[in-house]
């Protein structure tokens, strides 16, 4: 004789909330918990639980659960005109000392000479003509 086996209603699927979800995989997460337990006390398989884990651990925080003080903020920026670069010190163009004695004589000299050279340069004239 065949066994007839007859339904007489629908069974539907249990939906569990987020935070029975939540609850229920950081149990699993925690160090030393045994997941076939948690699943079996709670009524649900392990690999759904195992799902809910993985799942939850790549799932973006939900803004009311994220703290303020830990999350990224904008540093306020001023873009200010930009600024001439200055011009380059300019090079003396040669100069040229001309030097009259009483005498008559002159004496020209181009350039930057050095200071002690031309201080003997014109004591030694200047004694010359007296």
């Amino acid at each position: 004789m065949d066994r007839i086996e007859v339904i007489t209603s629908v069974e539907r699927r249990r939906k569990h909330s987020l935070a029975e979800k939540e609850r229920l995989a950081m149990a699993a997460a925690a160090p030393g918990a045994n997941v076939v337990k948690i699943a079996q006390a709670a009524g649900v398989d392990p690999s759904l639980l195992y799902r809910w884990r993985r799942a939850l651990s790549t799932a973006p925080l939900i803004s009311s659960e994220l703290d303020t003080r830990d999350a990224p903020t904008f540093v306020p920026l001023t873009i200010a005109a930009p600024t001439p670069a200055p011009m380059p010190a300019s090079e003396p163009g040669p100069s040229m000392i001309t030097i009259e004695f009483a005498g008559g004589a002159r004496m020209k000299i181009e350039g930057a000479p050095d200071a002690k050279i031309l201080a003997s340069v014109i004591g030694a004239l200047s004694k010359a003509e007296r």
